[in-house]
């Protein structure tokens, strides 16, 4: 297979065999891009562009694209192993699970390993259905979780209505985040499964929940027999400072759920890891779910070398550094454009840029594009840019992508002006 064709015939076969509707969409946004090289936390286009990368397409590269760490890890392991045979037990599975019952919340104990993310929330609400014996569950409006079965009806019509997949409203609930008396309403009919929800909301643009949000959703649950599912898929793996972002609320969740980072870009791997009740149905028929990807062996040394890298000391404290350093830069530009940069949300380098517009973030990500940056606008709130640098980023990365935000954001701001006064 020939590797490096032309780009434009890329283009083209992807409009031809892959997906017209998307490849197009990025071309008429000014997305150009077709990644070759990578390395790190930079990427380059087929034709040579050089781009910073702050998406991490959703904290898949916490770690950077192909970390050297990760590719022996694999490579070694390769030696040994396949992606196994998922009716028996395993090496690996059985060491990854160890380790992923040792740094999850109090409580939570089995694993249940999928390829992905929106498998992994799927098997999420089937424990909770057998724990509880429930079929409704409750998720946050414009929230997202995947585009599985059951995981495309937690989320925003806009990825379910196409498949005729909203979900009975008698099963799956919208209410609106940060807001105890829509749940408690909902919560309180006692015929609710569980409770799922993205610790900071990421296609919602990162709203942060308020003070005791989460903790008291998390009583509400326990009061009502339903379970709570904590989705970990964007905020886990030390990218809020913390393994799991639910630590910095005090909550034990009954589920929880992780992915993209934890295959380090490398290999496809999640994980839902449950509690005993939430699990007991291992214990009654162990064949009742089964995924012959889920958890490869190959995929779970790759997985466990990235629980111990994201969890060392010196990691721990580049990631504070780093949050820190990058909001401090951040806030310098935000007083240069005060009415057009408005808001930082942040925990650790879990950021999102707020713009008084309703399609800013989309404005900023060509600007920035155009300079060398990569960050996309939140899909279901436009005004807000998901800025997510990495774990391992240095100084000299963080003075780069500062240089080149400020020119991509003054460039925008240009930009919006120049239209509203022709």
């Amino acid at each position: 297979m020939n590797f490096f064709e032309n780009k434009k015939d890329i283009l083209q076969k992807s409009i031809n065999w892959w997906n017209p509707g998307k490849t197009k969409q990025w071309q008429e946004d000014g997305i150009d891009l077709v990644i070759g090289k990578r390395e790190g936390y930079y990427f380059y286009d087929m034709d040579g562009k050089k781009l910073m990368n702050v998406h991490l397409n959703g904290g898949t590269f916490n770690l950077g694209h192909r970390n050297p760490e990760l590719i022996e890890a694999l490579l070694e392991a390769t030696n040994y192993f396949d992606i196994g045979n998922h009716h028996f037990p395993s090496i690996t599975r059985a060491q990854l699970a160890e380790q992923l019952a040792q740094c999850t919340p109090e409580g939570l104990k089995y694993t249940i390993f999928s390829s992905g993310g929106s498998e992994a929330i799927d098997v999420a609400l089937k424990c909770a259905r057998y724990a509880t014996k429930r079929k409704k569950f409750i998720s946050i409006k414009n929230g997202y979780h995947g585009h599985t079965g059951l995981a495309v009806s937690l989320g925003n019509e806009r990825y379910s209505k196409v498949f005729l997949s909203e979900g009975d409203p008698n099963e799956f609930v919208h209410v609106p985040f940060n807001d105890l008396s829509a749940m408690e309403q909902e919560l309180s009919k006692g015929d609710v499964a569980g409770v799922i929800i993205e610790t900071i909301p990421a296609t919602y643009g990162f709203p942060l929940p308020l003070q005791n949000y989460l903790a008291t959703v998390k009583a509400m649950c326990e009061r009502y027999g339903s379970v709570y599912i904590a989705d970990e898929v964007q905020t886990g793996l030390m990218r809020t400072g913390k393994l799991w972002g639910i630590e910095h609320y005090g909550v034990k969740p009954d589920i929880l759920v992780t992915a993209k980072g934890l295959g380090g870009g490398i290999y496809p791997i999640a994980a839902t890891v449950v509690n005993e009740r939430a699990g007991g149905w291992m214990n009654e028929d162990g064949l009742a779910h089964i995924s012959t990807f889920g958890g490869a062996e190959l995929g779970c040394v790759v997985a466990s070398k990235v629980l111990e890298i994201s969890q060392r000391p010196q990691v721990v404290k580049n990631v504070d550094y780093v949050a820190r350093y990058l909001r401090s830069g951040l806030e310098r530009i935000q007083q240069q454009y005060p009415d057009f940069f408005v808001g930082i949300r942040q925990l650790g380098v879990v950021m999102g840029l707020e713009f008084d517009h309703p399609e800013g973030a989309k404005y900023v990500m060509s600007s920035l594009y155009k300079h060398g940056v990569w960050a996309i606008y939140s899909m279901l709130d436009n005004r807000v840019l998901q800025f997510k640098p990495g774990l391992l980023c240095n100084k000299a990365y963080c003075d780069e992508l500062l240089e080149k935000c400020e020119a991509g954001i003054k460039e925008a701001s240009q930009q919006i002006k120049y239209s509203f006064t022709r």
